[in-house]
């Protein structure tokens, strides 16, 4: 027993050397090609962008900063290619993750997070942020030469993607526009059903990806499931992929692995808590009870003493605090904004006029970018995030009832985004005041191009490429968006211009929003003479058919370079249609065209534009095309239908149309399209 005793230590020490070896000569067996990190502290990580890992252990790819991206990847690249085989296939691999999404709102989040194979990092060094999720970039994206798989957890639409949602899961080659996508969740064991899970809930997730390189077909197989379930039987998702394409062919050609994700405009924190990798074999299961903890997502609990303290600190505190306060709100009563509780909902949409005040450096004449029918606009910069945004403002005399309804339009229209749209921001409301905040366009509104001689014209392709990128706008309203937008009041002057002169359609004051396969209801008729439509003088509802009414008003103008309405010399009112109808029964549609043009443009481009705005300002709603079909006429996969002298006749028509619905004077002319009477400043 004293001889046992005196050697225990000597014993302890030869069993751990016989574990270490044991170790080393698994790990070797398998040529180092699975890992597993219950956790990250020490983790042998290249890190680079937003990406750290936190005292507690967490990988974390993004710090809570807006525009912001973080990698994290395998140091070394893997043998994605066996070295003995002589076939071209890829090897199989098998991973697992734990990751979850942590956003500014419990209910909006900045972009996702991707698992990818790429085989070379360099592509990530010049990826973008935002909806690029830090793995590609606007000139790079669906190019081949690319070399990157991934595996996307993505929280917001994007419809030059083709996203099926804003929570969902998809299978990337070379592009972001996915092979295959699911939406966001798993079939239970027990019953067969699909359940739903929010990427942005802020629990955490496992996801495995395991990629079959021997099968005929090769393939990938996505599976997800709340934390602490087991994996489900059946998979999220399947595709065809081979990475065969991503991997380079020759033996032992090697790729790396890891995790990217990035923020936009809004704040979110991205988190691993564990990984599991494997070549030619299944990952290592993680052991979830090591897994490092997230942050906390509610309020800390209170200690018995603060619950005793607290009541009689906090009576002392509201004391002094409403001495401080009645003092204080006597000289800052210039930023006195109204809060009634129905815009609780609405919160993360407000901003406060004190910051609105002093990034328009008190709405300055400086600062002023214009000023309408609707209100005036300002240049401002918002000291806490050093984003340039617009701010407008409304006059607003409607009733509760109308303002409550339209401070919900601005949260919901605050969700849109598209790159042909100025971002809606968010409102503040003040006394009579309704602000609206946008992204600030550098380059300002088109109509200044069109009629300010001190600005320079825009060529024919820079005006072509506006008119697409304002249809691919509308189209996104009408369609493509979870609801029905009707913008109501597209013209040249709500059409702003970014830094590379691309058309994006903003002041959405206007809009009315409801949900697809329902109708908008009746309200008043606003808008701006001469884009108008006949229909809305006796039905008053808001449809996108007015839309596409004001967009063919649009493109009259922005290819001749006239508005909609001019006076003439007897000082009546001359409609821009007509004298394109004019000209083009004449065979002198040519004539038409903006003399200021510089550089000539090309004749059917120009041809096409003047027929389509001919179809889209057609008296009757059945007459015009939907913006989809717009698309299609512009991207030439649909031919234009010949404007026949019948169509081009439709004055008649039109002329009963004004004296049966559109009575008390309604009609502008004996040939007018735009509709005037029951114009109103409010909404």
């Amino acid at each position: 027993m004293a001889l046992q005793t005196l050697h225990l230590p000597t014993l302890l020490l030869v069993l751990l050397t016989d574990v270490h070896w044991a170790h080393a000569a698994t790990a070797a067996d398998h040529g180092h090609h699975q890992f597993v990190y219950n956790g990250f502290k020490d983790a042998n990580l290249t890190l680079d962008g937003g990406a750290a890992v936190t005292p507690g252990g967490l990988l974390m790819l993004t710090n809570g900063s807006i525009q912001t991206k973080g990698h994290a990847f395998h140091p070394s690249p893997l043998p994605f290619r066996d070295p003995n085989a002589t076939a071209a296939a890829a090897r199989s691999f098998s991973t697992a993750f734990v990751f979850a999404i942590f956003g500014q709102y419990a209910d909006l989040s900045a972009d996702g997070l991707a698992f990818f194979v790429c085989a070379d990092t360099s592509v990530l060094s010049t990826a973008l942020p935002g909806k690029f999720l830090g793995l590609l970039n606007d000139s790079d994206n669906g190019n081949r030469s690319n070399r990157v798989f991934a595996v996307e957890l993505d929280t917001i639409f994007h419809a030059e993607f083709r996203d099926i949602n804003s929570n969902h899961v998809g299978v990337d080659v070379d592009s972001l526009v996915s092979r295959a996508a699911a939406d966001a969740g798993y079939y239970d064991d027990g019953t067969g059903q699909f359940r739903n899970l929010s990427l942005i809930s802020r629990k955490p997730m496992q996801v495995w990806v395991d990629y079959d390189g021997g099968a005929a077909t090769p393939q990938v197989t996505v599976t997800m499931a709340p934390l602490g379930l087991p994996r489900p039987k059946r998979p999220l998702l399947q595709a065809a992929v081979d990475l065969s394409d991503v991997v380079a062919r020759d033996a032992g050609a090697a790729a790396y692995v890891g995790f990217t994700a990035a923020t936009g405009v809004l704040l979110s924190r991205h988190f691993v808590l564990g990984w599991s990798f494997a070549l030619d074999g299944p990952a290592p299961a993680l052991d979830i009870s090591e897994l490092p903890a997230l942050p906390p997502t509610g309020p800390k609990p209170r200690s018995k003493v603060l619950e005793i303290v607290l009541p009689v600190a906090s009576a002392t505190l509201v004391l002094a605090v409403g001495v401080a306060g009645y003092t204080w709100a006597r000289r800052r009563s210039k930023y006195a904004e109204l809060h009634e509780d129905w815009e609780i909902p609405f919160g993360p949409h407000r901003f406060s006029y004190k910051d609105l005040f002093h990034a328009t450096m008190g709405f300055s004449e400086e600062q002023l970018l214009g000023a309408g029918g609707f209100g005036s606009v300002y240049k401002g910069l918002l000291r806490k995030t050093g984003m340039e945004v617009a701010v407008k403002k409304v006059s607003s005399n409607e009733s509760k009832q109308g303002t409550r309804a339209f401070v919900a339009e601005v949260a919901s229209l605050g969700r849109l985004r598209h790159r042909n749209l100025v971002q809606l921001l968010g409102y503040c409301r003040r006394k009579g005041e309704l602000l609206l905040v946008y992204n600030y366009m550098p380059n300002g509104s088109l109509d200044k191009y069109l009629y300010d001689p001190s600005k320079g014209a825009l060529d024919w392709p820079q005006r072509l490429g506006i008119i697409r990128g304002v249809a691919s706008g509308l189209l996104y309203l009408h369609e493509d968006w979870e609801q029905v937008v009707v913008h109501r009041d597209v013209k040249a002057s709500n059409v702003l211009l970014d830094s590379d002169m691309n058309g994006r359609l903003g002041d959405f004051g206007l809009a009315r929003l409801y949900d697809h396969g329902a109708d908008a209801h009746t309200t008043h008729v606003v808008g701006t003479i001469g884009y108008l439509a006949p229909e809305l003088g006796h039905t008053g509802k808001p449809t996108p058919a007015a839309d596409v009414f004001a967009f063919g008003a649009f493109l009259l103008e922005i290819t001749c370079g006239r508005r909609p309405v001019e006076q003439d010399q007897d000082n009546n009112r001359a409609m821009l249609v007509d004298r394109v109808i004019e000209h083009w029964r004449k065979g002198l549609s040519i004539d038409v065209v903006d003399a200021r043009i510089p550089d000539g443009y090309n004749f059917q481009e120009v041809s096409l534009v003047l027929k389509l705005g001919l179809l889209c300002s057609h008296p009757l709603p059945s007459g015009r095309p939907t913006m989809r079909q717009v698309m299609q006429y512009l991207d030439g996969n649909m031919v234009l239908p010949d404007l026949s002298p019948a169509y081009l006749g439709f004055n008649e028509m039109e002329e009963r149309m004004c004296h049966m619905e559109l009575s008390n004077s309604m009609c502008m002319s004996s040939t007018s399209i735009g509709t005037i009477s029951g114009l109103s400043g409010g909404r």
